[in-house]
């Protein structure tokens, strides 16, 4: 079983950056899609980005397209999530998902982190 930590949430001004991480233990995730959800309050949780476990595939929402950036070293059995040009929309518990799966427009996280939350303020 995969335990995931993410990090890196915090307050910051609308147009900022921020940088997450996820650092998985338990098991290597170096084959395993990896993803970030993300949660803001009163809502459901919704996918933003993920990445195959070799690093040649990526997949965005289309709300934060151009925006956000996922990576991955699984040297480090770590993945990253770079977000750039914040919103105020973007505020949001961030989840880091392991064995991450799509159906049709739907995707899916097997392991789950516990979150970090991203607030951006005006």
């Amino acid at each position: 079983q995969v335990q995931l930590v993410e990090s890196g949430g915090g307050f910051v001004q609308a147009g900022g950056s921020l940088r997450l991480s996820c650092a998985a233990s338990g098991r290597t995730v170096s084959r395993s899609t990896m993803g970030w959800f993300r949660q803001a309050p009163g809502k459901e949780r919704e996918f933003v980005s993920a990445m195959s476990w070799s690093g040649r595939s990526t997949y965005y929402a289309d709300s934060v397209k151009g925006r956000f950036t996922i990576s991955r070293d699984n040297a480090k059995n770590t993945v990253y999530l770079q977000m750039t040009s914040l919103k105020l929309e973007d505020t949001a518990v961030y989840y880091c998902a392991a064995d991450v799966s799509q159906s049709g427009s739907m995707w899916y996280g097997g392991s789950w982190g516990q979150g970090t939350q991203v607030t951006v303020s005006s």
